[in-house]
């Protein structure tokens, strides 16, 4: 009955354009990544940031959201996270000084991109969750799938880097391949909490 009430009354619709607006955010930044631009992530990070805290006032402000508050903030904070992961990424790059890439790494990239795409492309559609159950829970699943294939890449990295820098004692640079694997491996892991967010959203609202 509930549902029914809320949906009869009029909402508060730009949610859908800030969560769009934050979305390309987190796809540029991906890409930004591959191309290791650290400056251009560092730069949608803060755009990111201004766009999460407008989500979060628009929440206390609104007298009815498209969705529930929580679920809402829960969403924007999932996105976030993962342009935040990325920052994190960068950072570790540059305290490490790093300017070449395994091949690995880079397959993982391509992943984080394949992720950020599929999220981008399913935030549009909670604009209107029954015509769009069914697509959203196929990105869903292929969402989980590339992260499966992440972990997958992860864990053929470091078998890598420890057959490269074992035999030769070079444990600094295993340390650090293995921190950069580590924090790409997140990144993936935060695109498989926004999809999450996105089924917990479903079940809760078709």
């Amino acid at each position: 009955m509930l549902n029914l009430f809320r949906k009869m009354l009029p909402r508060e619709d730009r949610f859908f354009d800030m969560f769009a607006a934050h979305a390309r955010t987190v796809v540029g930044a991906a890409e930004a990544l591959v191309e290791s631009n650290g400056d251009r992530i560092i730069a949608l990070e803060d755009e990111a940031d201004d766009i999460t805290r407008d989500v979060l006032l628009a929440v206390r402000r609104s007298f009815i959201t498209p969705f529930d508050r929580g679920d809402i903030k829960d969403l924007i904070q999932s996105m976030d996270d993962a342009i935040d992961m990325m920052h994190k990424t960068v950072k570790t790059v540059r305290l490490y000084e790093q300017t070449s890439f395994d091949p690995i790494m880079q397959e993982m990239g391509t992943v984080i991109v394949q992720a950020a795409h599929l999220i981008a492309e399913a935030i549009p559609l909670l604009d209107k969750l029954g015509a769009n159950v069914q697509r959203l829970t196929a990105i869903a699943e292929q969402v989980t799938k590339v992260e499966g294939h992440s972990d997958e890449l992860y864990n053929q990295g470091l078998k890598e880097l420890y057959r490269r820098h074992g035999a030769t004692g070079n444990a600094m640079a295993y340390m650090i391949g293995a921190e950069i694997y580590g924090e790409l491996e997140k990144v993936v892991d935060r695109f498989e909490d926004v999809a999450n967010e996105i089924s917990g959203i479903l079940i809760e609202n078709v």
